[in-house]
């Protein structure tokens, strides 16, 4: 096992939220806006008549001027995105960065392929372009996350990730201590001392989640909680551009039609947040 860091984050952001020490918090958060118009739709539908609290827009995906179109002052960050995993529908840099596109034209498809071709310096350049053109579409940035973690998981590419967290004062999706070793450097020490601002634990929960969920929320523990789902709404459009197309429309009817989800969250004594509460610790700071 690699070294732990005990420097008991969570007690001390669940207290500087205003919370007693042995609160549970919970950040329920719909990834993937501007993945598609079914995404979208279910996204803002679960945040508006839903439990989400939070969601985070991929920029450079081809329907995320639709989702800046429909924002209406919501809690939504940026997914910081170089990868387009995805065989049949593309998207790519919006830097026209050439180190940043593969054979044909999009983001590569795997983290790896990422990791070897990219130019750290063009890296830099189209995230922070990402997080600016979300501004300019009148997105009030709540947060940054790293789509498929190509930007935690590597120690140049966590810097880059660590500097625009700090630079435009966002808190960042990170994950736990078992991602700590996997990936073989202690990044989320490295964001402490750097006054980033971080959830205690990050759950992100394949499209169909819904028993997941429920285990999630029966063992949640004291602290800040991101729970990370994938709604989008049945139609060719998505049945078309991703295989797991089933599971991101269990998640929206999990999210918007079954009442479970808020007896569950109830049970568990949580009380939901998003992460403007974090985001304004970190800039307070």
């Amino acid at each position: 096992m690699g070294e732990q860091y005990d420097f008991d984050e969570m007690a001390t952001l669940v207290e500087r939220l205003g919370y007693a020490p042995d609160a549970k918090a919970l950040i329920v958060t719909c990834d993937d806006l501007g993945f598609t118009h079914s995404a979208n739709v279910a996204i803002y539908e679960a945040m508006r008549q839903g439990p989400a609290t939070s969601a985070s827009l991929m920029v450079p995906c081809p329907w995320s001027r639709d989702a800046a179109s429909r924002y209406r002052g919501e809690d939504i960050g940026v997914q910081l995105t170089l990868n387009a995993e995805h065989d049949r529908y593309r998207w790519g840099p919006i830097t026209h960065a050439p180190s940043l596109l593969d054979g044909d034209g999009g983001f590569p498809r795997t983290i790896d392929d990422a990791w070897d071709h990219a130019d750290l310096d063009e890296v830099r350049r189209e995230c922070r372009a990402q997080i600016e053109r979300a501004i300019v579409w009148g997105f009030d940035v709540s947060h940054v996350a790293g789509h498929l973690d190509t930007l935690e998981q590597r120690p140049a590419f966590f810097d880059v990730y660590l500097e625009l967290a700090v630079e435009f004062g966002l808190p960042m999706r990170l994950g736990d201590h078992e991602a700590e070793r996997l990936a073989g450097f202690p990044f989320r020490r490295l964001a402490a001392e750097e006054g980033a601002v971080f959830p205690d634990r990050v759950m992100v929960c394949t499209p169909g989640a819904k028993l997941g969920v429920e285990r999630i929320l029966s063992d949640l523990e004291p602290g800040v909680t991101e729970i990370v789902l994938h709604p989008a709404a049945d139609c060719d459009e998505l049945r078309a551009a991703c295989d797991d197309w089933s599971g991101r429309v269990e998640d929206h009817e999990y999210l918007c039609r079954d009442p479970s989800f808020g007896d569950q969250i109830a049970r568990a004594g949580a009380t939901l947040i998003g992460w403007r509460a974090l985001r304004e610790i970190q800039r307070a700071a």
